[in-house]
């Protein structure tokens, strides 16, 4: 199993010395750079290449999300996942925008963080609970009583569906079974009402569920 290098930016050390003593003992994981300065770590990160940054949203100079989507204009193969004190609909939106591939509350534990660096690393998605319920509310619209609601779920199989994955490799980058996948397809299927994954595609790109497919 290869080494992850993990960068973390947060303008509290006592955050980074946490988030490090998390990782503290974890073969495969190596934190390979930090810093208190979103503008520094935007310099290293562009320099060090890590696979993933874990990096905080609030902080002066430059904010969380000016500095993901700097990453992700210099760098697009790196991951980037949220830190924060909370699951704001608002922000949490606008990192998904800048392309953040998970969100986590600072209060998480260490087996939720291990857990969302692998699948982020695996090239899935990862949202905490509270985060994920505020997602749902992004997703639907209680002004239309006919705009579907998908789950967390749902929305991370779309986006693998998007990326041409089989449904075994969506199984194995989500850790759920074939027969899994092929039920969240259904579901999919049935409450976007379309019947081809081009259409199903061309509807979560209208709908603003996925990003605009390039």
């Amino acid at each position: 199993m290869s080494v992850l290098k993990i960068y973390l930016v947060d303008d509290h050390q006592m955050l980074i010395d946490g988030l490090k003593a998390l990782l503290e003992g974890e073969s495969h994981i190596t934190p390979m750079g930090e810093s208190n300065s979103p503008t520094k770590a935007l310099q290293e990160i562009i320099e060090y290449r890590p696979d993933i940054v874990l990096t905080d949203i609030n902080m002066p100079e430059m904010d969380g999300i000016e500095l993901t989507k700097e990453i992700k204009k210099q760098c697009p193969e790196i991951k980037i996942i949220a830190l924060s004190m909370y699951g704001e609909r608002e922000t949490i939106s606008d990192m998904l925008k800048a392309g953040v591939s998970g969100y986590i509350l600072k209060n998480t534990g260490k087996q939720e963080l291990l857990n969302a660096i692998e699948k982020v690393s695996n090239g899935g998605t990862f949202f905490s609970e509270d985060v994920s319920a505020e997602m749902m509310k992004i997703t639907s619209s209680p002004s239309n009583p006919k705009e579907i609601s998908l789950s967390l779920r749902e929305i991370e199989v779309i986006e693998l569906i998007a990326k041409e994955y089989t449904n075994a490799k969506i199984a194995d980058a989500l850790f759920i079974s074939e027969r899994t996948v092929e039920t969240h397809r259904k579901n999919i299927f049935r409450k976007t009402d379309t019947k081809s994954v081009i259409g199903l595609l061309k509807y979560c790109v209208d709908k603003r569920i996925i990003k605009p497919l390039k």
